[in-house]
């Protein structure tokens, strides 16, 4: 389901993470804003209002989120960025239209999808605030949870982009997807040629949700990736280090418009 639409220009489809909405990716607006995309964001199944109910397995999100360009773009030629969930479906995506997807990008995403089977670092709090933890009240222990960098700018960040719809979720959708989380074949398999498109693979350091080692390893398979790894960053490398992240998925949206002309 098609969320919200923002800007004009080239269309850049824009995939949340599990459990989330749109909402987690808004930050991104202000490296988005007159870059001359158009923002297209997508509610995967659980989110609040979303029609699409019949859902049970990664496979059919992907082809929901397949489904949803169709009928929106036609056959318009297109880039594609997801995060962390939404990462996996983003490579998906990228790979089933390769010849429209202009660029792809994926910000601490899911390339492993057995949680048992990740290489991931060791839980590590970069910076810890009891203050802060206070603050967050009846919050604390989602925002503890995934954030490594404890300041008011992270915790008001997360209660704006990623408590809405964490609040929201359907859980019953939640967890029919979380039984059958994978994809049935990894895009890079269905799919063995280079990809040749400009990339951007983005993971925090101390991410112990997705990692970065897993990632790393397909980095012969993007052969014009930019691959970073950010210190001071966990699962959501684009609230605590948002400077950084707009930096780099500006010049991948400058790199993708050159390829594109």
């Amino acid at each position: 389901m098609i969320a919200q639409i923002l800007g004009e220009g080239q269309p850049l489809v824009v995939i949340h993470g599990f459990g989330v909405d749109h909402r987690i990716m808004l930050p991104l607006e202000d490296a988005l804003d007159e870059s001359g995309w158009q923002r297209i964001y997508i509610d995967l199944p659980w989110a609040a209002g979303n029609a699409d109910v019949d859902v049970s397995s990664a496979d059919q999100v992907a082809q929901g989120v397949l489904d949803d360009i169709h009928e929106y773009l036609g056959d318009l030629s297109f880039a594609v960025i997801g995060n962390s969930f939404g990462g996996m479906i983003a490579r998906h995506v990228a790979h089933e239209l390769r010849d429209r997807v202009l660029g792809l990008a994926t910000l601490a995403g899911v390339f492993e999808p057995a949680h048992e089977a990740r290489s991931l670092p060791r839980r590590q709090v970069v910076r810890d605030d009891p203050s802060i933890l206070a603050m967050a009240g009846e919050m604390r222990d989602d925002y503890e949870e995934m954030t490594v960098v404890q300041t008011e700018a992270t915790l008001n960040a997360f209660i704006r982009y990623a408590l809405p719809g964490l609040r929201t979720a359907d859980q019953t959708i939640l967890d029919q997807v979380a039984a059958e989380y994978a994809l049935s074949v990894e895009p890079e398999v269905a799919h063995p040629a280079p990809f040749e498109a400009p990339s951007l693979h983005l993971f925090g350091r101390q991410d112990h949700v997705t990692g970065y080692e897993d990632g790393w390893k397909l980095r012969n398979h993007y052969v014009r990736g930019t691959y970073a790894v950010l210190d001071a960053a966990g699962h959501n490398p684009h609230l605590e280090r948002p400077d950084l992240t707009a930096a780099l998925v500006k010049d991948w949206l400058i790199r993708t418009s050159a390829s594109a002309l």
